[in-house]
């Protein structure tokens, strides 16, 4: 149940504000953030058990990041691993639009896809018709269509709104926006193959469970020079933090 919250050309000083969380089992082993040694253009950190990422950047300043569709159509084994949406972007030239216009979606299990740089991005879900660039505004992506109307897409969002209108967009404010363990009223919790208080859990934006749970908080920030801030931070099974990578580079 991953969040993704997006500002594109949304701030006067930041073109392109990402924040983050990736939500996995915790016994799923994972690189923490780095310039990879095999790709060393790219940054970011890595599913040691499929190869792939969920998020990272590139150097020349290009980012990419996918979320898991929640449905109930099973993966196959000849699909490919969805963590390759996100090098495969880093490692080609191609325009954002260009390249998810060029996905053989069926390939890969269900999906959803943002690419771009600091000055446009453009997405992409196997799960609907068609793609999109992003015009200038606030966007949040789940485990669902981009835009999806669930209680932690909406009111993450909305923080985000206000953090910009305030002109209090950092590091620290993006941090606390991604830490809020609130969950949605119970009333809005889905009925499904989950147990309730399982169900319920995964409504916050940071999840909290013994076993599953917001393994890492990201943030990244493109300003109008050029400079890319990466901030990557991780945490244990009682939400507890376990570390951090914090890195830059002008593009």
């Amino acid at each position: 149940m991953c969040l993704v919250v997006l500002g594109i050309d949304a701030h006067p000083d930041y073109p392109l504000i990402l924040a983050a969380n990736r939500d996995e089992f915790h016994a799923r082993p994972t690189q923490e953030a780095r310039w990879w040694a095999d790709k060393p253009d790219i940054l970011g950190g890595r599913d040691l058990q499929a190869g792939g990422t969920w998020l990272a950047l590139r150097r020349s300043g290009r980012f990419a990041t996918v979320t898991n569709f929640r449905d109930a159509q099973p993966p196959s084994p000849e699909h490919r691993s969805r963590g390759f949406l996100v090098t495969d972007f880093l490692e080609d030239d191609a325009a954002p639009q260009d390249y998810v216009g060029s996905i053989d979606e069926g390939n890969y299990a269900g999906f959803s896809l943002l690419v771009g740089d600091a000055n446009r991005a453009a997405y992409l879900s196997n799960r609907e018709d068609g793609d999109r660039t992003l015009e200038p505004g606030v966007y949040g992506l789940s485990n669902a269509l981009l835009d999806g109307p669930w209680h932690k897409v909406e009111t993450s969002k909305a923080k985000l709104s206000e953090l910009i209108a305030a002109d209090n967009v950092n590091e620290t404010s993006l941090m606390r926006l991604m830490a809020d363990r609130d969950r949605a009223p119970a009333s809005a919790v889905e009925a499904g193959r989950l147990d309730f208080d399982t169900a319920h859990a995964i409504t916050a934006p940071f999840i909290v469970l013994p076993d599953y749970g917001t393994r890492c908080t990201t943030i990244v920030l493109a300003d109008k020079g050029g400079n890319w801030q990466f901030t990557e931070r991780r945490f244990g099974p009682s939400g507890e933090v376990t570390g951090e990578s914090r890195l830059s580079f002008d593009a």
